[in-house]
């Protein structure tokens, strides 16, 4: 009988079982189940393919008998227990490569709405207020841009911030000599002192839990913009409406929340969500940065290329 492959990602590029099928697998599609819908059906499979909504624990792995890969549509990892899955010889891809661009653009976008007030001024436009001076932006030009990580989409607004004249000072607490023509090491305190712009690139994991919460926020010396496009719980909600209130930022630029979405509010309430989204300096979208037309064939192409690889 032919390897079988589940697919539990809800929106996926249609190449992901069409290239599957024609490898030999049997590819069935069952979007979103429940845990306990998917330990009842898990066992049958030699490949798992998911994105951020399933939870791949070391009890789905364990009842998994003949998993040999899960493929993450995406970077992230953190609902995977990837070190229990290697230790039973499990294959963990992700596809990181595949979106790094969107979010990169998507951060840079979110930047330049915050600092000329677009959707702000669009929203009073269509009242019919017309507000010039109170509306007035600032340019990015002869700014200091921190971004803390400096893997795939860090890499990749760095990249897209390179049409601007501006300073970017980098933090990535895995890498070491990274300095190059138009990116320079720092650190935490640095970036904290000097940014007037701070963009969040890192996983998240238990060490990165509210990595930018109440003391972090503190100790900025600037009143910088922070851009926020990687996992909700790096960032402490709570702490962030605090420095928005008295101003130790300027503004938020955020895709991603603790709660997804955030009307579940489950780790945080929605009265919390509610103050911090009514903020005019405020703008939200919802976890759509690595989400464009052109991400959805690229995450794709690039996890089958390393399918194809084991």
């Amino acid at each position: 009988m032919a390897a079988q492959v589940l697919i539990t990602a809800k929106e996926v590029h249609d190449i992901i079982p069409s290239e599957l099928s024609a490898m030999g697998y049997i590819v069935h599609h069952h979007p979103e189940p429940s845990e306990s819908e998917l330990l009842s059906i898990i066992e049958g499979y030699e490949g798992l393919i998911v994105t951020t909504y399933t939870q791949v624990s070391s009890e789905i792995i364990n009842q998994a008998i003949r998993l040999k890969f899960i493929g993450r549509v995406g970077s992230g990892l953190e609902n995977i227990d990837v070190d229990y899955a290697e230790s039973k010889g499990i294959k963990v891809l992700s596809s990181p490569e595949g979106n790094c661009n969107a979010v990169g653009e998507h951060a840079l976008g979110l930047l330049l709405n915050l600092m000329n007030k677009i959707s702000k001024a669009n929203h009073e436009v269509q009242q019919g207020i017309w507000l010039r001076e109170e509306n007035r932006g600032e340019e990015l030009d002869n700014k200091t841009v921190g971004i803390i990580g400096l893997g795939h989409t860090g890499k990749a607004f760095a990249k897209k911030l390179r049409g601007f004249d501006v300073k970017v000072l980098a933090y990535d607490k895995y890498l070491t000599h990274y300095s190059n023509e138009f990116v320079q090491e720092s650190s935490l305190e640095e970036i904290a002192e000097k940014a007037d712009v701070i963009s969040l690139h890192i996983p998240f994991s238990k060490e990165n839990f509210h990595f930018i919460n109440h003391q972090f926020l503190s100790s900025l010396k600037k009143s910088p913009y922070i851009i926020h496009t990687c996992r909700g719980e790096v960032l402490d909600t709570v702490s962030i409406i605090e420095a928005l209130e008295s101003q130790k930022i300027k503004g938020l630029g955020i895709d991603v929340y603790e709660d997804e979405p955030w009307t579940k509010g489950q780790k945080v309430s929605t009265d919390i969500y509610k103050q911090l989204l009514s903020k005019e300096n405020v703008v939200a979208t919802p976890h759509i940065a690595g989400w464009t037309i052109e991400s959805k064939i690229k995450l794709a192409t690039v996890l089958l290329a390393k399918i194809k690889l084991l």
